[in-house]
């Protein structure tokens, strides 16, 4: 694994347990030649979800895009990034529950702003705004 800070290839698992929902695994990893230390997630690879975007492409399911938008949406709010991935994967197990391979980016943004109405109601809104 590849280490954020420096690029180093080499890392060493420091700490290792299952997700809260055990569906990945959650890695801690130390840097061996800078000592940065950071998280990563294993998981078990899947059928891609595919996104239909509003003018009809289609491209695959991108947790960093929801992930960016709802860090934009939960600026300054008391909200931590553990919660955010737990409701990124909420709704990535909906949908594979659901047995669902391909949603329409509406139904995708429409059950983000479900997830987040329990979450805060004013990251909601702002999410909602976007």
């Amino acid at each position: 694994m590849r280490c954020p800070k420096c690029g180093q290839e080499d890392s060493k698992v420091v700490d290792s347990r299952p997700s809260e929902n055990a569906s990945a695994i959650r890695r801690r990893r130390e840097c061996t030649s800078c000592g940065f230390r950071f998280t990563t997630y294993e998981r078990r690879e899947e059928q891609p979800l595919i996104v239909i975007k509003k003018d009809g492409e289609r491209e695959t399911f991108d947790r960093q895009k929801i992930m960016n938008g709802l860090i934009r949406a939960t600026v300054k709010r008391n909200i931590m990034t553990d919660q955010l991935n737990q409701l990124i994967n909420d709704i990535e197990n909906d949908l594979r529950d659901q047995g669902v391979f391909e949603v329409k980016s509406d139904d995708l943004g429409d059950m983000v702003l479900k997830h987040l109405l329990d979450l805060d109601k004013v990251a909601y809104i702002r999410f909602a705004s976007v």
